[in-house]
């Protein structure tokens, strides 16, 4: 992971790039990611087209096919506004991947590096470009939170220390640590198809772990790990309620304009 320089001023206008799983499973963390971007005074484009990053292809060992599905996105963003995905994952994607998908193809591999050097995760977003505080907040009811990043989004974006540094803000909010933290969920995209059996033992662990804290509930900025856990939760009848980390920031912080 490299250290990256943030703008000193926030900007005015901002796309958002929702990721296939948020459109598809968990719209809500899409429409409160919206929400956040806009109270902060940004006004939010969402291009109608976009699809997938290509990471499931990707990761599969598939890149004409990542290539093909990411090649789909790049004319999507044309204006140089910063580009925030509610996914640590397929921002890392977006970010670290893309520009070496075109790097046989100079002009496609430029535009892909423009779009990468303004890709941004929304939790980053918020703590490093747009300095969100929550300083004059009511605690509200509180709630003790276990914190699940994702392997990807931890390693390539970091993402971990900006989802901590936003959770611990809270007022009312107490984040517990578990044995398993920075353990996979097992989810990994297509790994969980092909590796059923262990991929299940995986989440199995994960979700006994973070029971074990007595935790209200799990806060996950990526949606694969969040139907992952959340699932096995469920059919485990374990109680661990999950939420995305746009929908719990916005509920927690008065979810008002």
């Amino acid at each position: 992971m490299q250290s990256r320089q943030y703008p000193t001023t926030a900007p005015s206008q901002v796309y958002l790039f929702g990721t296939c799983l948020v459109d598809l499973f968990v719209p809500q963390a899409g429409l409160d990611a919206v929400r956040l971007l806009e109270r902060e005074g940004l006004t939010v484009h969402f291009p109608r087209g976009q699809s997938c990053c290509g990471q499931p292809a990707y990761s599969s060992g598939n890149p004409e096919q990542a290539r093909k599905v990411a090649r789909a996105q790049l004319d999507l963003f044309r204006e140089p506004w910063p580009i925030i995905v509610p996914s640590g994952s397929c921002g890392g994607m977006m970010r670290h991947h893309w520009p070496t998908l075109f790097a046989e193809d100079p002009e496609t591999a430029a535009l892909a590096s423009d779009i990468a050097s303004r890709t941004y995760e929304l939790a980053e977003f918020l703590l490093n470009v747009l300095h969100v505080r929550f300083d004059d907040l009511p605690a509200g009811d509180h709630e003790r939170v276990v914190l699940h990043t994702s392997c990807a989004a931890r390693r390539e974006m970091g993402t971990r220390v900006h989802g901590v540094a936003l959770v611990d803000a809270l007022p009312g909010v107490t984040r517990v640590e578990h044995e398993r933290e920075s353990e996979c969920c097992g989810f990994g995209g297509t790994f969980s198809l092909k590796h059923a059996d262990i991929s299940g033992a995986m989440v199995r662990d994960k979700v006994a772990s973070a029971c074990a804290t007595g935790c209200d509930r799990l806060v996950s900025a990526d949606c694969g790990c969040l139907l992952n856990i959340g699932h096995a939760a469920a059919h485990a009848g374990a109680p661990l309620p999950v939420e995305h980390l746009a929908s719990f920031l916005w509920r927690r912080t008065g979810g008002a304009a």
